[in-house]
Parts: structure tokens; C-alpha cells; sequence
């Protein structure tokens, strides 16, 4: 009965962690993937640490956050049934997996990097922030969640000292700010539709439906124009001798880059597709995960930058 038990526990606590939301921490890799140093060790495995590092961070904020909104989840149609809401564990245990896990990050990064762990501090107090406090606050809401996003993808840069582009950092944060307020649009829809005002925080009853849907297209019209100015600002690299062979010299030194901005354009029109069509925008990750057009969409960029900046350019 107790190996039972304590296999249910574990389990639970597994799910509490919420893994899939880790895919947000690969964002430290932006840095050094458009430095063109993905591969070097000395760079990788530092920014790696760097993954697992805000991984630890980050689960032991949605334990947080779990245990403070555990009596509305336990009235949400589908959060009721998460471990903690659904009272399977103690909070004791939750507070303290959640403790344990924030210090063994700070820790872990002030050994790393002493920039990694003020970036982390920074980190870790916005989403104290959020969780006790800017979640109840209209827009406040989205901003923090695009902050954090944001300090991501800093953190992969101080940790091994490479420089970002401006244009990439305003990317990031627009395409943050257009997933949160998908989020939200969904959210609000999905409620909506299974429960009357059950469960839900006041926040998002306050947002008006055309103002979420017209934030939506504005961030996603901002996501595009920052994409497409980070490639057209991104420096030229001429083509390896194989592959100029096969292209006229108009294309000798051109901004490679900016051959993926057809992806990036399909798959935010995706994402707005999934957000009003189907109202899937309230878990990212999970539609990201489930959704195989965009799934492919984002391997396909991904494949592309790597080739482009790795095994065409010079």
C-alpha cells in the first residue's frame, strides 16, 4: 500500500512539475543558435546547464502557483482534476519540492554565472509577482508572462557572453506578448462556453472579447515585422563554393535568413487560426505539441536556421 502510494505521489508531483512546459526554456538557445556557435562546447554546455537551470525554476513557480489557486482551479471544469487542486498533494510537500527546487536554481546559477543569477533572480521575483499578485491586474497579466519569456533568452546570452541582436530581443517579446494574449483569448472562450463565471479569475471576465481579438492581431502583425527586420538585418554570409555552384551570383551574399520568413508567416496565421477556429491557444505548448501543421511548421523553421547558418553560409 505505501510503494503504491508513494508511486502515486511521484507521479503526481511529476505532473505538477509540468514538463511539456520546459519547450518554453529552449529560448535560451536563441543566442547561440543566430551566433552561429550552437556547436561549440564550450558555449553549448554552459547554455544547456543554463535549460535545465530555468526548468527547475520554472516548475517549482507552477507549484507555487498551483497551491495559490487551488481553490478556484478546484471549481475550473478541467483544472480540478490537477494533482494539487484535486487534493492528492499535500501542501507541505508541494511547498517544500517547491522551495528545495528554487534554491538548488539559484544555487546551480550563481556557480554558473554571476549574471545568470541576478538574470534568474529577476526571473523568479516577476513570477512570484505574477502568481501572488499581477495575475489579478488586467494586461499587467500578459506583460509578465512576456517578461519572463523575454529573460529567457537573456540568460542563454550572459551565461556565455554572447551578444544579441536588438531585433531578435524585440521578436521574442512580441511573439510572447501574441502567445499570452492568444492564451488569454482562449481562455476566455473556453470558460465562456463550460461554465458561467465558476472558476474563473476576474481578470479575464474583464477583458473584452474585440479587444483581446484586436491584441491578437496586433501582436501577431508585430511579430512579423520584428522577425522579418531581425533577418534583413542579420549579417551576409557568403555560400560555401558546393552550394554556389547551384546559385546565380545575385544570391552570392545575400541575408540568408530572411528565406524563412515565409515559415514564420505560416505558422502565425496558424496559431490565429487555432486561437479563433478551433479556440486551442490556451496551452501553447500543448498545441504546439498536438497540432501537426504547426508542429512541422516550427521543426521546419528550426531545420532551416540550423542549415542556413551552419551548413550553406561560410
Amino acid at each position: 500500500m505505501k510503494k503504491r502510494l508513494a508511486k502515486v505521489t511521484l507521479v503526481d508531483i511529476l505532473i505538477s512539475l509540468r514538463p511539456i512546459q520546459w519547450l518554453k526554456n529552449l529560448v535560451v538557445f536563441a543566442a547561440i543558435i543566430f551566433s552561429r556557435e550552437l556547436f561549440i562546447g564550450a558555449k553549448f554546455l554552459p547554455v544547456f546547464y543554463t535549460f535545465l537551470i530555468f526548468s527547475a525554476a520554472s516548475s517549482a513557480i507552477y507549484l507555487i502557483n498551483d497551491l495559490v489557486d487551488q481553490p478556484l482551479d478546484q471549481l475550473h471544469f478541467s483544472k480540478k482534476n490537477r494533482p494539487i487542486a484535486a487534493g492528492r498533494l499535500p501542501s507541505q510537500l508541494v511547498a517544500s519540492s517547491a522551495l528545495g527546487l528554487i534554491a538548488a536554481s539559484l544555487i546551480a546559477s550563481f556557480y554558473l554565472s554571476g549574471y545568470l543569477f541576478f538574470t534568474l533572480v529577476i526571473y523568479l521575483t516577476i513570477q512570484l509577482m505574477y502568481s501572488f499578485w499581477l495575475k489579478g491586474i488586467i494586461l499587467l497579466d500578459v506583460l509578465a508572462i512576456a517578461i519572463a519569456f523575454m529573460l529567457r533568452i537573456f540568460a542563454g546570452s550572459v551565461v556565455v557572453l554572447t551578444p544579441l541582436s536588438a531585433w531578435l530581443i524585440l521578436t521574442t517579446m512580441m511573439l510572447a506578448l501574441f502567445l499570452g494574449v492568444g492564451k488569454r483569448r482562449s481562455e476566455l472562450t473556453l470558460l465562456s462556453a463550460q461554465q458561467a463565471g465558476r472558476g474563473i479569475r476576474k481578470t479575464l471576465l474583464s477583458y473584452p472579447v474585440a479587444f483581446l481579438d484586436g491584441l491578437a492581431f496586433m501582436m501577431a502583425t508585430a511579430t512579423l515585422i520584428t522577425y522579418s527586420l531581425f533577418t534583413f538585418n542579420s549579417p551576409e554570409f557568403a555560400q560555401k563554393e558546393f552550394f554556389a555552384t547551384f546559385f546565380p551570383r545575385t544570391l552570392s551574399s545575400p541575408k540568408l535568413l530572411m528565406v524563412t520568413i515565409p515559415i514564420v508567416v505560416y505558422g502565425v496565421f496558424r496559431y490565429l487560426y487555432l486561437i479563433f477556429e478551433k479556440s486551442e491557444g490556451e496551452s501553447p505548448e500543448k498545441v504546439l505539441i498536438s497540432d501537426r501543421p504547426l508542429f512541422a511548421c516550427v521543426i521546419l523553421w528550426l531545420a532551416s536556421v540550423i542549415f542556413i547558418l551552419y551548413f550553406f553560409a561560410l
